[in-house]
C-alpha cells in the first residue's frame, strides 16, 4: 500500500511544476507565510527552487529553513477528490559553485526565462531536503510517507546527451508523443528532462510529464521506451517495455 502511495505521490510531484511554499514568517512570528514557486527536481529527486534574495520567503528561510511545499493536481474540478502532496522539508541554499552550475543547467531547461533572473536580479538556488511527506490520493487515501524522492540515474551527461539527440534528430517522434498524450499543440514541444519513470516535455511555458510503461534505469531502456512510444497508436500499458 505505502509503496503504491509513494509511487503515486512521486508521479504527482513530477507532473506538477509549481506549488505553495510555506515558511515561518520573520515579520509576523508564529504565522505561516505562503507563496507560489515553480520547481523542478534535482538529480536526487528533491525540489529545486530559484528565489529572490529580497523576497519575503527567502528572508524567512534564512532565519528558519523549516518549510513545506504543497502540490495539487493541476486543473482538478473537485479538489477534495484530487491528489495533493505536502512535503515537510529543510530548505538549503546552494553555495558550492559546482552545485550551482548543475542546478542552473537543470533548472534552465525547465524554465528558460529564469536565466536572466539568476544573473541580473540576485536570485539563488535552494533545494528542499525532504523530512516527511503527506500524500492524499483522494477520499480515504491518506498516507504519511518516507522516501518519496527517487534519485535520477540519468542525471548529468547521459540525460543531457539523450535530450540533445531527441530534440535535434527526432522532432517527429516528440510530436507523436504530444499527440498520443493529448497535449497542447500551440508550440513545438521540447524534451527537457528524463528520469527513470518518464520524461518531461516543455510546450510554450507549460511543462508536462509523461510516464514510461515501466521503469527505465539505463539509456538503453530509455531508448527502447522512446522507440516503442514513437511507433505506438495508443499509450502503452505497464509491462510492454523491459528495463
Amino acid at each position: 500500500m505505502s509503496e503504491n502511495a509513494a509511487k503515486n505521490a512521486r508521479e504527482l510531484l513530477l507532473k506538477e511544476y509549481r506549488g505553495v511554499l510555506s515558511t515561518h514568517s520573520k515579520s509576523m512570528p508564529g504565522f505561516p507565510f505562503g507563496s507560489v514557486v515553480p520547481y523542478c527536481l534535482d538529480a536526487q529527486g528533491r525540489p529545486l527552487i530559484l528565489i529572490s534574495r529580497i523576497a519575503q520567503h527567502t528572508h524567512n528561510l534564512q532565519r528558519d529553513g523549516k518549510c513545506s511545499l504543497l502540490v495539487g493536481e493541476r486543473g482538478a474540478e473537485d479538489v477534495q477528490a484530487a491528489g495533493r502532496l505536502t512535503l515537510l522539508a529543510e530548505a538549503r541554499q546552494l553555495v558550492e559553485p559546482s552545485a550551482i552550475e548543475a542546478a542552473a543547467e537543470r533548472y534552465y531547461r525547465y524554465f528558460p526565462d529564469s536565466r536572466d533572473y539568476h544573473s541580473a536580479h540576485d536570485f539563488d538556488f535552494w533545494v528542499l531536503q525532504p523530512v516527511r511527506w503527506r500524500f492524499i490520493g483522494g477520499f480515504g487515501a491518506i498516507h504519511w510517507l518516507q522516501d518519496v524522492e527517487l534519485a535520477n540515474p540519468h542525471a548529468g551527461d547521459a540525460e543531457r546527451g539523450m535530450l540533445e539527440h531527441m530534440n535535434a534528430d527526432h522532432a517527429a517522434a516528440i510530436a507523436h508523443y504530444v499527440q498520443l498524450a493529448g497535449l497542447p499543440t500551440h508550440s513545438p514541444a521540447q524534451l527537457v528532462g528524463i528520469d527513470s519513470e518518464g520524461f518531461h516535455l516543455r510546450i510554450g511555458k507549460g511543462l508536462h510529464w509523461l510516464a514510461f510503461p515501466t521503469s527505465c534505469n539505463n539509456p538503453g531502456a530509455v531508448r527502447q521506451a522512446l522507440v516503442l512510444l514513437a511507433r505506438a497508436e495508443a499509450w502503452p500499458t505497464a509491462g510492454q517495455v523491459s528495463a
